[in-house]
């Protein structure tokens, strides 16, 4: 049995990476990553130009503007930089199946019987630096027998132990002395030789004058079984502890992991706790550490080979009669429902045609995906003819199963059932013809304007309100932008449209006090017609929303009123108290 070998990628600039990687960055400019930390505003991850201008991770935002005025900053996004870790994980996977995420920042990978399809642990390490450069990624490279040593090389190694607690009282600046009874108590892992690790550095180019903005690597590896030597000379934080013991052990003088494994294993538990003695164990291979890689979730993919290549319909269809209920009866056994169907026909010409329809609700009922599959099997040109089918569910959602409370409960589920489904039929029917997103409903928003008091939905994606709120007077079913209405005298028919009847609205800048709530006009203009007011009910007053500069209600305060006119039409008409903008008479809908 090989000895296990970890591999620990670490990327300590990704958030200033992905942003460079976007190219939205200007070139030669320092670029930094702020977040935020006890409600300061600090540098969380920097480009190399920024940290060889004096910047460091940790800084606030205020001391690095002061230190590199040309500073580029950006607000970091933890989603963002998540889902790009996922991806790299995903592109690891060429090297290894066995692959976990440590977030933020890092990935651990199990190379134990890989490295000789690679040519070599060394050659492996190499591979993945090369690869992470070309990516635009800063990376250091951690490969040792265990977890935790594979960690503490990638972030700690080829570095010197510094004083962590800041206090001048490490073993180093003590009487000679006690210096040299401390070499004699050192332990067995105290260096006395160069580090075990081979340092590999990849990435930058060569010759004189690299460029500082380029991507580098570093890698360091431990030779197996020499992972004590190979952790002795680097710094107790290379064991994961708390920054609060790596301080304590700094003031003590034990600053590296050699002095630390050296000293009593019961009196460092007492004074530090059993995590300490626990994290030393697990980096000397004392105690094991197990990986957990990330597990694919379950595929909804079914694959028929065809003795004779078919290039009917007919035949297509009892393809699907054949892959239909199997793949549906796989996604009920995982509890899972179908959002959307793909059927994939490879032709002799090794030309794949595809189609996918989508679902108004998560279903692995038979009778309600194949309809919608029938309607698109028109799309698919068999060519010299389809020799193969693969029939999958690319997007699920599971099943939500509701348990009743009684037998009323459950014959209201089930009058609710039928016309519930039959509408998702029919969204999926209309969005297997126009699309998915070409079928929409209206939703409930919560707003007190007109305008705003619904929102456009995708029908295939969201489901139908329950109940609508009231609105405080009937609402008209045609609602369209504002258009002007002009007061007019139907005695003067020269001065009709004008713009000098009486009773038209006042001029700029035209403000009438919110008190004032002024009829609608017995005769007005609108659409090149005149209308007679023949009944007004109102008004009801609407204000703006003062939170909000919304450019159409610049207008002030407007009073609503619902207008029958002459010809029998029933408008709603407003009058606008002016504010930003003049006010006056306007249309804005139509009752049926």
């Amino acid at each position: 049995m090989p000895n296990r070998r970890i591999l620990s990628l670490w990327f300590p600039r990704l958030g200033a990476d992905r942003l460079l990687r976007r190219g939205r960055v200007p070139p030669d400019t320092p670029v930094v990553v702020i977040g935020g930390q006890r409600g300061a505003q600090v540098v969380t991850s920097l480009c190399p130009l920024a940290e060889a201008a004096g910047l460091r991770p940790g800084q606030g935002l205020r001391d690095a503007m002061a230190i590199c005025p040309g500073l580029a900053s950006y607000p970091a996004d933890p989603r963002a930089e998540s889902a790009l870790l996922s991806a790299l994980r995903r592109w690891a996977g060429q090297f290894t199946p066995w692959v976990a995420e440590e977030a933020p920042d890092a990935l651990m990978l199990d190379i134990t019987g890989c490295s000789h399809l690679f040519g070599g642990e060394a050659e492996l390490a190499a591979r993945l630096a090369e690869g992470c450069t070309d990516l635009g990624l800063n990376v250091r490279i951690g490969l040792a027998d265990t977890p935790g040593a594979a960690w503490a090389l990638a972030r700690h190694g080829g570095t010197a132990a510094a004083d962590p607690g800041g206090q001048g009282d490490a073993i180093d600046q003590e009487a000679r002395a006690t210096r040299s009874r401390a070499a004699r108590r050192r332990g067995p892992l105290a260096p006395r030789t160069a580090p075990a690790a081979t340092a590999l550095r990849v990435g930058g180019p060569a010759g004189a004058g690299p460029d500082p903005a380029a991507p580098r690597s570093l890698c360091l590896v431990s030779p197996p079984g020499q992972v004590r030597a190979t952790l002795a000379p680097l710094p107790v934080a290379g064991l994961r502890l708390p920054p609060g013991d790596v301080a304590a052990l700094g003031r003590l003088g034990l600053r590296l992991i050699g002095d630390l494994a050296g000293q009593p294993r019961a009196a460092l538990s007492r004074r530090f706790g059993a995590g300490l003695v626990r994290r030393l164990d697990q980096a000397l291979g004392l105690e094991p550490e197990p990986l957990s890689p990330h597990r694919p979730g379950p595929r909804f993919v079914l694959r028929m080979a065809l003795p004779d290549p078919i290039g009917l319909e007919a035949d297509l269809l009892a393809g699907i009669d054949r892959l239909l209920p199997a793949l549906c009866a796989r996604l009920a056994g995982a509890g899972q429902g179908a959002r959307s169907i793909r059927l994939e026909a490879m032709r002799c010409d090794h030309v794949t045609e595809e189609i996918e329809i989508g679902l108004a609700a998560a279903t692995a009922d038979v009778a309600r995906i194949r309809p919608l599959l029938a309607l698109k099997l028109g799309g698919i040109d068999a060519g010299p003819g389809i020799d193969a089918l693969r029939l999958g569910a690319p997007r699920t959602e599971r099943l939500q199963q509701r348990q009743h409370r009684g037998h009323l409960d459950a014959a209201e589920q089930a009058r609710r059932t039928g016309p519930l489904a039959a509408q998702e039929d029919l969204v999926g029917r209309l969005g297997a013809r126009l699309g998915s997103t070409a079928v929409t409903r209206l939703h409930p928003a919560d707003s007190h304007i007109p305008e705003k008091t619904a929102t456009t939905l995708t029908a295939g994606w969201s489901q139908a309100a329950a109940a609508w709120p009231p609105a405080p007077t009937p609402r008209p079913v045609l609602v369209w932008r504002s258009e002007p209405v002009t007061p007019v005298t139907p005695e003067d028919p020269s001065r009709v449209g004008t713009g000098e009847a009486a009773g038209q609205r006042p001029p700029h800048p035209d403000y009438r006090p919110p008190d004032v709530r002024l009829p609608p006009p017995a005769w007005f203009r609108w659409r090149r017609q005149d209308h007679a007011c023949l009944e007004a009910i109102g008004p009801e007053r609407i204000a703006p929303e003062w939170w909000l500069d919304d450019p159409l209600w610049r207008n002030g305060v407007r009073d609503y009123w619902q207008v029958t006119t002459g010809s029998g039409a029933r408008l709603w008409l407003y009058y606008a108290h002016g504010a930003a903008l003049p006010g006056g008479w306007f249309c804005q809908g139509a009752f049926a």
